[in-house]
């Protein structure tokens, strides 16, 4: 059990709570200012929802880099990973990768029912395609002849998924509606979330070149990857001031709103100390860092408008 356990990767967890935090707590806010109601139940299965999906996905990458030989150039990693070292077997952590598959669309299934049944049964279909896209795209990134992780796409999906249909989608999960300016905490996280997968790719940039894991941060050099992360974890609070900007608190004047902006002090700090690393290997103790940030981003955005706005 504790190699399962490990390989769950529990410190990747609150990256993936993080879009539906935002997204929920953004459409309490909202709803309480015109009278809607806010269920609570389908918090409670959105978040097992994302949970069993960021775990599908740890699992498929395991399998996937396990079986593909990648996982063995990072034998003096400080994350030794279970398939790699045979601590659990490729079939059975392939096994694992379809049970959690079934239980994450089982628990979606259980979450698009409870939010559209009976009235929204269009959006309800819709919402299924986009679980099964999930499904698929935790799956795909290290699986499969032609894995997007290893054409240097992983950025672009987990933009997708971790920020826009994370915030997004679980806004509409109580809204029924979709708002344009959802599109900025969405690329906040998005940003945030893309921090950290290339923080994991600058540290595996070595083995990855030579077990062929084009990664983008391999695709346009360790140099260039540095700068692209300071852009990543420069732009996300910017993106939440606009978003408390046009909603108007500018105006009022209602400053509490803006707690979240108390965390540019920590984001300041920790680009400063990814900048001074040399060796890429030294990153690693970062990628929880930039993790527990994406989720005090959502948390603090959350706590600002419920609790002052």
């Amino acid at each position: 059990m504790k190699d399962w356990i490990k390989a769950a990767r529990l410190r990747t967890l609150p990256l993936s709570l993080s879009g539906i935090i935002m997204g929920a707590f953004i459409a309490k806010w909202r709803l309480y200012g015109e009278g809607g109601i806010w269920d609570w139940r389908i918090f409670a299965l959105a978040l097992v929802v994302t949970l069993l999906y960021q775990i599908l996905s740890n699992y498929a990458n395991d399998y996937g880099d396990g079986i593909k030989g990648t996982d063995a150039k990072r034998a003096t990693e400080a994350e030794a990973r279970a398939v790699a070292s045979g601590k659990i077997t490729a079939k059975q952590m392939g096994n694992a990768v379809i049970l959690f598959s079934v239980l994450s669309f089982i628990a979606t299934v259980a979450l698009l029912y409870v939010a559209f049944i009976p009235n929204y049964m269009n959006e309800f279909y819709i919402f299924i395609g986009l679980g099964i896209l999930s499904i698929l795209a935790a799956i795909g990134y290290t699986v499969g002849k032609k894995p997007y992780g290893y054409m240097g796409l992983g950025d672009i999906f987990v933009f997708i998924f971790f920020g826009l249909v994370s915030v997004c989608g679980s806004y509409f999960l109580f809204t029924k509606s979709f708002s344009w300016d959802m599109l900025l905490p969405g690329t906040a996280i998005g940003m945030m979330s893309m921090a950290v997968l290339n923080l994991n790719n600058m540290r595996d940039i070595e083995s990855d070149k030579q077990s062929g894991k084009n990664s983008f941060a391999l695709r346009i050099g360790f140099k260039n990857a540095m700068i692209y992360e300071m852009i990543l974890l420069q732009l996300p609070l910017i993106l939440i001031l606009l978003f408390l900007g046009v909603n108007g608190f500018f105006q009022t004047q209602n400053y509490k709103v803006f707690i979240v902006m108390i965390l540019m002090i920590p984001l300041m700090k920790i680009r400063r100390k990814i900048m001074a690393v040399k060796n890429p290997r030294e990153l690693d103790p970062f990628l929880k860092q930039v993790g527990i940030m994406t989720f005090m981003i959502a948390a603090l955005t959350a706590a600002g408008l419920n609790l002052f706005g």
